[in-house]
């Protein structure tokens, strides 16, 4: 017996976190109940187990995918206002994944999609705290105060960011005026948190592109192209999700 939101993870519905919405809107149902409390646990080898009325079944493999994803795509396997999905990317892929964690519509870089509930959980939970590594390009040259004040923690509407690594990779002057190369390195999750770091210190984004997922990097993967993960891939982010320190934002939650 398991809890019905670990199950519904396991079968690739949704994340955890996800599948708790599901149950709370009441569209899942265990031998015809429908089920809104979160503590129910069921047998996924017994029990029928629907979510929207469709039957569930545990996948008989996993499937664990890279994608390099382009700018003008959403980070979700379906969108209300028609744009384009990272699901749309993935020609060939019959196995129902979806992404872990989000990359922002202008953003770009690493994302991985797989049907691992467990994994999913482990590298987007705030208490597993799995670093993540951008590039960033934001207007003008950052000054030393701003770049330790990013390093320290910024304060933004959600609270005071986590301490992050960060280092000036270039500076450069255009016509279009003063533009530097960050790489900030994370291990929170927060919604367009590197965005809002920036902008806090008085630097705002144009480029972000996320280049490390725990210890998964690929330079040589092309924009909008994917590849699977190789067993080594894998076991590396279950051990990185594993031996992460939580951080401030664990704590709080």
């Amino acid at each position: 017996m398991e809890r019905l939101q670990k199950i519904l993870s396991q079968a690739g519905v949704a994340s955890r976190r996800a599948s708790e919405q599901l149950m709370l809107e009441g569209r899942v149902t265990v031998n015809g109940e429908t089920i809104r409390e979160l503590g129910t646990k069921a047998d996924p080898a017994a029990d029928d187990i629907r979510v929207d009325g469709r039957r569930i079944k545990i996948p008989e493999r996993h499937i664990y995918l890279l994608l390099n994803k382009p700018r003008g795509y959403v980070t979700t396997r379906s969108d209300p206002q028609k744009r384009p999905t990272v699901i749309d990317l993935l020609k060939g892929v019959r196995e129902y994944i979806y992404p872990v964690g989000r990359l922002d519509y202008d953003s770009e870089g690493l994302l991985i999609l797989t049907n691992d509930g467990e994994l999913t959980h482990r590298l987007t939970h705030p208490r597993f705290g799995v670093e993540k590594s951008y590039l960033v390009e934001v207007e003008g040259r950052p000054s030393p105060a701003a770049i330790r004040r990013l390093r320290e923690g910024v304060d933004l509407d959600d609270g005071r960011t986590a301490p992050a690594r960060v280092r000036r990779v270039q500076s450069r002057h255009s016509a279009a005026g003063a533009t530097s190369a960050l790489e900030v390195t994370i291990h929170e999750g927060r919604n367009r948190q590197v965005r809002r770091m920036c902008e806090a210190v008085g630097h705002p984004v144009r480029r972000l592109v996320r280049t490390r997922i725990g210890p998964v990097s690929d330079g040589r993967l092309p924009p909008s192209a994917w590849r699977e993960l190789t067993p080594r891939e894998v076991r590396g982010l279950y051990t990185a999700a594993s031996a992460s320190t939580p951080g401030p934002e664990a704590t709080r939650q």
